[in-house]
This record gives structure tokens, C-alpha cells and sequence, in this order.
């Protein structure tokens, strides 16, 4: 990925003011932070810390976004920096043949250093100190600029980890994140399948409440699934959790729960069933529905909220890794959750009511019984 792809990519990601510095700066230091901390997790716990590369991947390409958004607001093209830095003498350098354009010839730096990770983390953490520091603007902070690039690039060759790819995954996250869908552009999961095989593109589901206090759901006067009750000694509802697996199906394309509730699993396809389909991610699904509950009572079920908070969006990511709706971006999770979330309070109110899944137009929607 060259530089000039990846900060024009991001560029309409920045929600910050142009003349905002502070928040940049805080941000690539708390950023730069968290490099660290993820490090002296794998020194602590070595293997037990299973999740380090991809925090230290993540982290990094966070505190690149915030590098190039500080570049951004001081006019300084963020590849000269870093190519100043790996011009220096401590640097390797080598001729490669590159794929685009044709034709292209690509010089390819590598940092040398006889420096520890933990050393070099430490100097990337002054470095970003030092940017802290330096008057924005003024002739010092580019050499800043630089200086910091070389502790970036050479805490990514000491960690083993790959610019291109913390630049690459960067760029899908944060698009995914801030940028607003384009529903054509989304991924389906089972149009190749027969219709007998696919979650299907419209439905509607009554959630009726029986005696006892346990609520039911019927789909064209045919009862489904078993009769719940919310399991808990705080009735807070979650007997209707089931809105989120429709919010699932409509707005994500995705429910294996909702898929086997059906009976449309893909068996026509072996592998499909049983990766995808299979009772292991019946379980991530209920697993994540409940983690995501118990986060939303926190915060009165999302009532009144427009966005939810990153952290939780990248835990639900983590949840579905491996999973064919990790391809889903994260504002489409954001949308598919806040959706299930107002629709489960109306039904919360009311004891029931009816629900409208449309995968076409991935909306959740409902209204009461016996209404028209």
C-alpha cells in the first residue's frame, strides 16, 4: 500500500477539526500506550496472552491514522517524514521490482538495530513524548515528525510485524467504522443458495407472552423455538432476546440461530453447514447477544443513543472472528445492534408485539399486536 493510498483513504475518517491538535496528539500518545502495554503483556503471560500480535497490530494502526491526521493538520505530507527517517544511515536499503505501475521500481529501507523491542518501544514512547512537546508548527516539530517515524518504523521490523498489513487493516477498519454504508456494497452470505436454504428476505414474527410470564414466537401461525422466560432474578426482558437475532438476519444478512429456528441451514453444502451453520456458531451468536445485554442494561438498552462505543464494537468483532459476518464493517454491527435494541424496548413495553425483518432494505421494525 503506498502512503498516498492509505492517507487518502482515511482522510474522510477524521471527524476532528483541522485546527484540532491537542485531541490528535492525545490520542497518538494514548495509542503509542497502548503499543506498550500490549507488549508487556506477551513479556508477562508469553503464550496465555493468545491476543498480542492482533493488539499490537491494532494499536499500531491506530497510532499511525493519528501520525498522518497530525501530518494533515501541519501540511506535512505524511510519506516525507518516513522517507527522511528511512533515508538515514542506519537504514538498509534495496532495490525491488514492484507490481504497479508498470514498469515501477521500489525501494524497499529496512531498519537495522541491535536494540531490544522493549528498548525500542521505549524510544517510540519518547518520541511521541517529544511530539507532545514541540510547538505545533515550528521548525522542530518535523524533525519530530521524523524522529518519531523511525521509532515507528522501527518498532514494527523489532515486533515482526508488517506495515503494509497494519496500514491495509487500518484503512478497512476505520472506513467501516465512520463512513456511511452503501448497502450494494455489503456482503450476502446466501444468495447462492436455494431459496429453501436462505434466511428469508422479508418476515414477520409475533412475540406473544403466556401465562406464567413466558413469551413465545409465532411465524405464519406456526409457533417456533420453546417458550422463554428471561432466566435471571432481575426480569429485565431478555426472554425477548430473540429480537436480536432478527436484527441479525435483517440488517447483517447473518443468524445461525435464526437460521436453525428456520431450519435453513446450508446443508447442500457440507462444509457450509458445518462452519458456518453448525451448533459452535449458534453458541458465538447467543454468547455475544448475551455479552452485548448485559453492556446495554449499563446504559439504559441504548435509549436515546446514536452510536455506540468502539470498544464494544471491536469485542463484538472479536466475538465473530472466523465467522462468514466478520466481513460485515463495523458500522453495519453498530446499525444491526441499535436497530435490535429499540425495536427489544418496544416489545419490552409492550409484552410482546410484532416484528418486520427486511434484508432488503436491512431494516428491523415493529409494531403492536392487532395492530394494522
Amino acid at each position: 500500500m503506498f502512503i498516498a493510498d492509505y492517507v487518502r483513504l482515511v482522510q474522510d475518517t477524521d471527524r476532528f477539526e483541522l485546527g484540532e491538535i491537542s485531541p490528535i496528539l492525545l490520542g497518538l500518545f494514548g495509542e503509542v500506550g497502548g503499543v506498550m502495554a500490549a507488549a508487556k503483556k506477551h513479556r508477562r503471560e508469553g503464550k496465555a496472552f493468545v491476543g498480542y500480535r492482533r493488539a499490537v497490530e491494532e494499536e499500531f494502526g491506530d497510532a499511525l491514522w493519528y501520525y498522518t491526521a497530525f501530518c494533515r493538520r501541519l501540511g506535512v505530507p505524511a510519506h516525507e517524514p518516513l522517507l527522511a527517517a528511512a533515508s538515514r544511515s542506519s537504514y538498509v536499503t534495496a532495490v525491488a521490482a514492484a507490481q504497479e505501475p508498470a514498469g515501477a521500481l521500489a525501494q524497499v529501507a529496512v531498519p537495522v538495530s541491535s536494540d531490544s523491542l522493549d528498548d525500542i518501544l521505549l524510544k517510540l514512547g519518547s518520541a511521541a513524548a517529544d511530539l507532545l512537546r514541540a510547538a505545533p508548527g515550528g521548525s522542530e516539530t518535523v524533525a519530530r515528525l521524523t524522529d518519531f517515524a523511525d521509532a515507528f518504523l522501527r518498532s514494527l521490523n523489532a515486533a515482526g510485524i508488517s506495515f503494509a498489513d497494519i496500514a491495509s487493516a487500518n484503512m478497512r477498519k476505520v472506513r467501516g467504522r465512520f463512513l456511511p454504508l452503501v448497502i450494494s456494497d455489503l456482503p450476502q452470505f446466501d444468495d447462492a443458495f436455494g431459496e429453501e436454504e436462505r434466511l428469508p428476505g422479508e418476515f414477520e414474527i409475533e412475540l406473544r407472552k403466556r401465562a406464567g410470564g413466558k413469551s413465545v414466537l409465532v411465524m405464519n401461525g406456526i409457533v417456533i423455538g420453546d417458550p422463554l422466560t428471561d432466566n435471571i432474578a432481575d426480569r429485565d426482558g431478555y426472554r425477548f432476546h430473540d429480537v436480536f437475532h432478527f436484527a441479525h438476519a435483517a440488517v447483517l444478512h447473518w443468524s445461525p440461530t435464526f437460521r436453525a429456528l428456520l431450519k435453513r441451514k446450508r446443508k447442500s453444502d457440507p462444509i457450509m453447514d458445518e462452519t458456518q451453520d453448525s451448533g459452535r456458531a449458534i453458541v458465538v451468536e447467543e454468547g455475544l447477544s448475551a455479552f452485548v445485554f448485559s453492556h446495554a442494561k449499563t446504559l439504559d438498552l441504548f435509549e436515546g443513543q446514536s452510536s455506540i462505543s468502539f470498544d464494544l464494537l471491536k469485542t463484538v468483532r472479536q466475538f465473530v472472528d472466523g465467522y462468514e459476518v466478520e466481513a460485515c464493517p463495523m458500522k453495519l454491527w453498530e446499525d444491526a445492534i441499535l436497530q435490535g435494541y429499540d425495536v427489544f424496548r418496544h416489545v419490552r413495553r409492550n409484552e410482546g408485539g410484532i416484528v418486520r425483518g427486511d434484508r432488503t432494505r436491512r431494516k428491523l421494525e415493529f409494531r403492536t399486536l392487532g395492530a394494522v
